[in-house]
């Protein structure tokens, strides 16, 4: 079970550079085992190129180490935090891409210019507050995870429909059904940050994507009437 858990994980990881999402080792994916209570993710500061599935560390909830020669990525408390609060997402990534950092360091939600972005987000895709001095050296990667529950919370944002954020100053933040699904996630976020960025220096004045077209878009793939593709 563990071994086909770290294939997964390992195979997943592999995605990020090959999608152009990191340089050198900024980022991580993580997937959780929810029957065993288990979550595999990558090393720290372990260059992919020299990554094995075998260097895949596992650990419970508590984040206690299971299984592992190396220290887990440094991100981990983010991850597990996720984890805890949506119950629905069985893989989170990390990464410090260029277009969603930069609306992150920006400190701006990225808006819903288009249905490329509606195809796969309800809505804007939230940028996270700030922590505070005493959250970052109290426990700066767990509370950046709570920081992300707190928004969600607060706004009432449902996970399954705005699967990422960005985290102020800091980079994205995606999850899905598993490892894989959120780097695809996190390849959509990096593509309509993009889109976005784009928009806005083409007119300055463009205005979101009406509502009903982002719920016919949204819906048509993710909602109880779903027709889009060739179904499961």
């Amino acid at each position: 079970m563990l071994e086909e858990l770290k294939k997964r994980v390992y195979e997943a990881n592999m995605l990020l550079p090959k999608y152009g999402l990191i340089t050198f080792t900024w980022g991580n994916v993580s997937e959780i085992d929810r029957e065993a209570g288990l979550v595999a993710i990558k090393p720290s500061g372990v260059d992919y190129d020299k990554m094995t599935p075998e260097d895949i560390v596992i650990l419970d909830l508590d984040g206690n180490k299971i299984e592992g020669r190396m220290n887990p990525s440094t991100d981990t408390p983010t991850h597990l935090e996720l984890y805890k609060a949506f119950p629905e997402i069985g893989g989170v990534v990390h990464t410090h891409s260029t277009f969603a950092t930069s609306w992150a360091q920006a400190g701006k939600d990225i808006p819903c210019y288009g249905t490329t972005h509606a195809d796969y987000f309800y809505g804007s895709i939230p940028c996270i507050r700030n922590l505070t001095a005493e959250e970052i050296e109290e426990a700066y990667e767990k509370n950046t995870g709570l920081s992300i529950v707190e928004r969600y919370m607060k706004d009432n944002i449902n996970p399954a429909y705005v699967p990422g954020c960005v985290c102020k100053n800091h980079g994205p933040f995606t999850w899905g059904e598993n490892g894989n699904e959120a780097v695809h996630n996190a390849v959509v976020v990096e593509e309509v940050a993009k889109m976005a960025f784009l928009t806005l220096g083409i007119n300055p004045e463009a205005g979101m994507t009406p509502q009903y077209m982002q719920d016919k878009h949204f819906m048509r793939k993710h909602g109880p009437n779903a027709y889009y593709g060739q179904g499961k």
